[in-house]
């Protein structure tokens, strides 16, 4: 098989991780924004669904690698 027998959960670990990761970071990162700069703080539900949505892909992967 082309780039292995794991290349979708591999890819659905990487996509997972980087939505979980990237999400918090994003509001970790504006949350001592100074107000007179131009960063505007990511909507908060949304943040928190989507950093969910992505560990579970994440997990769900490593199980199956496992």
């Amino acid at each position: 098989m082309f780039l292995g027998e794991n290349l979708i959960i591999l890819l659905v670990l990487a996509f997972g991780g980087a939505l979980a990761v990237g999400n918090f970071l994003a509001l970790v990162n504006t949350k001592d924004a100074p107000d007179d700069r131009d960063y505007e703080r990511p909507p908060l539900f949304r943040s928190i669904i989507m950093i969910l949505i992505g560990l579970i892909a994440a997990i769900w992967a490593i199980v199956s690698l496992l």
